[in-house]
């Protein structure tokens, strides 16, 4: 979790923790265990978690655990609607063509994306299953790797970002899952900086599915045009 700065509320600072920690524990927490994670006393943590309830941004069960509430959906709804409403045909097709599931990814912060969007192939015997809104290291997985590799070199850059610079796509084996081969290619003109890829068990011809995958990207930037 991110650290408070003089700049910031620190009130706010631990709700905003709490959705977080939350997101994270889909089956829920207890407020002892929501405390102890943010560091905060436990009637403090009593008093976010009551106002969060309030704007139905969390709930309690009948066990008193805490979990999301469904105030995130109306929240979350318009956020990079017209890209995802794009996007989803895009990442349809490809994962019909694929049989992989595919996902979109735009850049969150300097070091981190975010999973918007997962589309899971609907024929396939066995597929990758992720959850949107996840994050990740922007140097680990082939998403970030495509989109480091869309930026100028770098002193120290990892040698997967120049290989993905030349041939247009990154792939990454097992660096976001154990055993998960992710193949990625940024979409071109994106505002904030997107990707689109593949993830899959098996990637018999890479040059295949990358190939696939700059054509998506390429289709999807031109939607945005």
């Amino acid at each position: 979790m991110s650290a408070v700065d003089s700049g910031m509320s620190k009130t706010l600072h631990n709700g905003l923790q709490i959705l977080e920690l939350l997101a994270d524990h889909p089956r829920g927490l207890t407020l002892s265990e929501i405390a102890e994670a943010v560091g905060v006393h436990r009637t403090v943590a009593h008093r976010l978690v009551r106002t969060l309830e309030a704007h139905h941004l969390c709930r309690r069960d009948r066990f008193k655990r805490i979990s999301l509430g469904a105030g995130l959906v109306r929240l979350a709804e318009p956020v990079e609607q017209d890209l995802r409403t794009l996007a989803r045909p895009v990442l349809e097709e490809l994962t019909d063509a694929s049989g992989a599931t595919a996902h979109l990814v735009v850049r969150e912060s300097d070091d981190r994306v975010r999973m918007l969007m997962i589309v899971e192939p609907r024929r396939a015997r066995m597929h990758v299953a992720f959850r949107p809104g996840q994050l990740d290291p922007i140097d680990r997985g082939s998403a970030g790797l495509a989109m480091l590799a869309a930026r100028p070199p770098v002193p120290g850059e990892r040698q997967e970002v120049a290989l993905a610079r030349r041939r247009g796509f990154a792939v990454s084996f097992g660096e976001i899952a154990a055993s998960i081969i992710g193949i990625s290619a940024v979409v071109p003109g994106a505002n904030p900086q997107t990707s689109i890829g593949l993830s899959l068990f098996e990637a018999p011809d890479e040059d295949a599915l990358g190939r696939l995958v700059v054509d998506a990207a390429a289709r999807l930037g031109s939607l945005l045009r």
